[in-house]
């Protein structure tokens, strides 16, 4: 499990300052106590991180779930009963799991999971700007287009300049330029570099500075701009942050109801995220997917009982812990109990780090999931990607994760029927003889319903007075639409003095009379 403690460590360190101001913003977003999101980072991280199949992903709080957490604890008549269909939600996944339902994953097109990592990128790079430049009206977590605030994602960025805080705008370049020098310099010079990441020392700096320039009017950062860790006065104090669910409420429909939203929407995003990182992950690992949705479920069972926030595996986090070099499931581990420890003993320096560079290391992050090179690569591959590519991105940035990768998914759909359409058959023209113009119709390995249309429409079109050959050899499933069709062409093609020669791994039939009755005393095996 310590193989790769050396990688772990240092990813670790980064996923725990990514993570950090998510908890925090996606707890603030979703209408809950701020130290709920912490319980749910902190769970995501030692529960899920210990009991998933997973080397790389990292699980918490999502900002997938915020409206959804929003709405439930207003409908639901308080937190505590919130927290009933967050342990529910639990249970109904772990039954996913043991039902295998997994396997949904797989069936997202290549092209819609590289625009939700798209997509994404330049979510984070858009919401993080504003925080970059010490503008913090909205929850770092937040990822939806139209924003609490009233703003939308671009309309906060212009407002930047009206709203400028000079010190984290400061600090924040500072960051930044740290960030850059270390990953394109400092790390390939030595492994003490490697070892210590440039998001640590950004930290590290945005804390000294913050402390240094408190009595500088301009350059002084107010809290509002810090991260907010609540502070605990004693050690009953801490405990007393502890929210428990209200199980005399679990016969409410609507906690159900509330259970079954989560549990959907919490594994499809967590199964998605595996898809994604997965794909993202350069020792090309592959998740147990059921093994991830029992994981999952048992994180939000604990969580709930707890107070925490519903869990899923995050692409954010997830995504920076492979651009770190973490190797195994210990980098998510340690990130859990580095936020445990530092919620503990440290929260006053906590509170000292500004907003705006966390946003330089997000910035990064989104920077690396989003290269521009990427949507050229997905050009070159033609429409049948850059389509569904596309609208995923543009759905995720305009209205949010879910309807974005829902939109990507059904145009993804609709290419494959308008390819299934054009591939299913192959029609060649031969050469006349007699006066007879001669067709062969090749159909294809495959052939549904979705064929109906093009078989049709080239049937319907040949000419009185020609000859077709129908080969079907290749054919191992014809659907019985299609065998209709051609049994209706039959009658067809006599009235249109039309030859049929059917050509198949039983023979040679010229003008086969049923061609319901001959594909029924068809091998199964052919």
């Amino acid at each position: 499990m310590f193989k790769y403690i050396k990688s772990d460590l240092p990813a670790s360190i980064v996923v725990f300052f990514v993570a950090l101001p998510l908890c925090l913003g996606i707890a603030l977003a979703s209408g809950a106590p701020l130290f709920s999101g912490l319980i749910a980072g902190i769970v995501g991280g030692i529960v899920v991180g210990a009991l998933s199949g997973s080397k790389i992903g990292v699980s918490g709080p999502a900002a997938g779930l915020a409206a959804i957490v929003l709405t439930a604890i207003g409908t639901l008549g308080g937190y505590q009963n919130f927290l009933v269909a967050v342990v529910l939600g639990g249970i109904i996944q772990i039954l996913f799991g043991v039902l295998r339902a997994g396997i949904i994953g797989y069936y997202f097109p290549s092209s819609v999971i590289k625009g939700m990592l798209t997509g994404i990128g330049i979510i984070i790079i858009l919401k993080q700007i504003p925080h970059f430049f010490g503008y913090d009206a909205e929850p770092a977590g937040a990822d939806s287009f139209i924003e609490a605030s009233g703003e939308n994602t671009f309309s906060a960025i212009l407002n930047i300049f009206d709203n400028i805080t000079v010190g984290s705008m400061v600090i924040g370049i500072i960051g930044l330029a740290i960030l850059i020098l270390w990953d394109k310099v400092l790390s390939k010079k030595g492994k003490i570099f490697q070892i210590i990441q440039g998001p640590l020392v950004a930290v590290i700096c945005g804390i000294i500075f913050y402390a240094l320039t408190q009595s500088n009017s301009t350059l002084s950062i107010a809290s509002t701009h810090l991260v907010s860790v609540p502070i605990p006065e004693d050690v009953a104090s801490f405990f007393g942050q502890f929210s428990f669910p209200n199980f005399g409420a679990i016969t409410n429909p609507e906690i159900w109801v509330v259970a079954f939203t989560i549990a959907l929407v919490a594994s499809l995003e967590t199964l998605l995220c595996v898809e994604a990182t997965d794909k993202l992950d350069p020792h090309k690992n592959v998740t147990p997917t059921n093994r991830e949705l029992l994981a999952q479920g048992t994180g939000n069972i604990i969580s709930g009982m707890i107070g925490g926030l519903p869990i899923t595996q995050v692409i954010v986090r997830s995504s920076a812990n492979i651009q770190s070099g973490g190797r195994s499931k210990m980098s998510a581990i340690i990130h859990g109990f580095l936020l445990l420890i530092s919620v503990i003993l440290i929260p006053r320096l906590l509170n000292m780090i500004p907003l705006s560079v966390l946003a330089a290391i997000l910035l990064v992050v989104g920077y690396k999931l989003a290269k521009p090179s990427l949507f050229k690569k997905m050009f070159d591959l033609g429409w049948k990607q850059w389509i569904p590519f596309n609208v995923t991105v543009l759905g995720i940035v305009f209205i949010d994760l879910l309807y974005g990768i829902g939109l990507g998914l059904t145009v993804g759909i609709v290419v494959i029927l308008i390819k299934s359409y054009q591939n299913s058959h192959f029609l060649h023209k031969e050469d006349k003889s007699n006066g007879v113009q001669k067709m062969k119709m090749t159909l294809a390995e495959e052939v549904t319903f979705f064929n109906k249309g093009a078989i049709l429409k080239e049937l319907d079109a040949l000419p009185h007075n020609s000859s077709l050959e129908l080969d079907v050899r290749n054919t191992r499933y014809l659907d019985n639409d299609i065998v209709e069709i051609l049994d209706d062409f039959a009658f067809k093609a006599k009235e249109r003095n039309i030859n049929i020669t059917l050509v198949s791994e039983r023979g040679v039939v010229e003008n086969p009379k049923s061609y319901i009755e001959f594909f029924k005393l068809r091998p199964k095996s052919a």
